[in-house]
């Protein structure tokens, strides 16, 4: 088989790479750049797909013997990724810009061009397991909870999952990883690996938005529309947030309150208490299957709504051109724009853009 290898640059890429070596695959690696700041140095654990990314990717393929490419992504991250970004924030929601890059980029637009040039393949080092069956190819858990990202990669269809190989899906710990690196002499064996958006490498998302949107200061308002402060860019709240509020008015109650809701046309912060943050229903109309359809229009689930989130079993059905979700227990800060991703126990079975929540607080209450 013809793999085309992703290598970010980290030690999972370049261990997913190997393997595919050793598996007999005629391999070839590439390294995406997505940013045209050529400047942009890493600092530890802070960012990726930097100068020292293609780098560390580049040295890695030597030592593999197989032949590396950087091919520059960077309009398309733009357009594809850091626009929505911004463009999520502006409406309100609640954006992650992984699930996009995997959406529109490495499982979109590399895995065209692989397909293009008579490749089989991308290859990844992603924490998921691919099983084929009679029914098809379907995505499920990595054998390491810890390191699971199957949420991230709920996003891709059939026809994806068909040419998309992950090496590390059945790896017990990511311990095996670095060992295994470390012994094949791969220099990225102890690199720490990357926790915030890549493309906001200081890790300050607030004022990356600020610079990018425009700061003007609004309302922070209780549910009943009372103003009790003031806020310096409805962009910087998101559903569930209870930090930096700098109310001035505190609640009859004493307790803390939290964002309940963004309203960027008005440009008003909305709070209240933690009990109005509970959540009954999720729908949304954007949609799509990891591999089989549900072959009934309302069937049980499991629903995860972030990445590192427990699975809630859930009842789920296809209503009106929308996924709508019930939990059995309900959610708590759900905020539109988030990513909700249905499972068959380790089975994706697809995912959702929420668009629209239901208190699960009788109003009034």
């Amino acid at each position: 088989m013809r793999v085309l290898a992703a290598m970010s640059g980290g030690v999972d890429s370049a261990v997913a790479a190997a393997r595919a070596v050793d598996a007999g695959h005629d391999v070839v690696g590439v390294h995406l750049a997505l940013s045209r700041a050529g400047g942009t140095l890493r600092t530890g654990s802070r960012g990726c797909c930097t100068i020292e990314d293609a780098l560390d990717a580049r040295r890695a393929a030597d030592l593999l013997g197989i032949p590396f490419y950087v091919w520059d992504f960077s309009e398309r991250f733009r357009d594809d990724v850091i626009a929505d970004f911004v463009a999520e924030y502006q409406a309100g929601r609640t954006p992650n810009p992984c699930m996009r890059c995997n959406e529109k980029i490495k499982f979109a637009a590399l895995l065209e061009r692989a397909l293009e040039l008579g490749f089989d393949a991308v290859c990844t080092g992603h924490y998921a397991t691919l099983v084929d069956t009679a029914a098809g190819r379907e995505l499920h858990r990595a054998s390491d909870a810890a390191k699971d990202q199957s949420y991230v990669l709920g996003v891709l269809d059939a026809e994806q999952l068909a040419h998309t190989y992950f090496p590390l899906g059945s790896t017990p710990s990511k311990a095996i990883v670095r060992a295994e690196a470390a012994e094949r002499g791969l220099t990225v064996a102890q690199k720490p690996d990357s926790y915030d958006i890549c493309f906001i490498p200081d890790g300050d998302t607030r004022g990356w938005l600020a610079d990018k949107v425009g700061a003007e200061s609004g309302d922070i308002v209780d549910a009943a529309g009372a103003v009790i402060g003031r806020h310096e860019g409805a962009h910087a709240f998101t559903v569930g947030q209870r930090r930096g509020l700098k109310l001035g008015v505190p609640a009859p109650d004493g307790k803390p309150r939290f964002v309940l809701e963004v309203r960027p046309v008005s440009n008003t912060v909305v709070v209240g208490p933690k009990e109005a943050l509970s959540i009954g229903e999720i729908a949304g109309d954007r949609f799509s299957w990891a591999g089989r359809a549900p072959e009934t229009d309302a069937f049980a689930c499991d629903v995860q709504i972030r990445a590192h989130a427990d699975p809630v079993p859930a009842r789920a059905e296809l209503r009106g051109g929308e996924v709508v979700v019930r939990p059995d227990a309900p959610f708590e800060g759900v905020a539109p724009g988030q990513t909700a991703v249905l499972y068959d126990g380790t089975r994706v079975i697809g995912q959702f853009t929420i668009a629209r929540t239901v208190s699960a607080v009788p109003a009034g209450v």
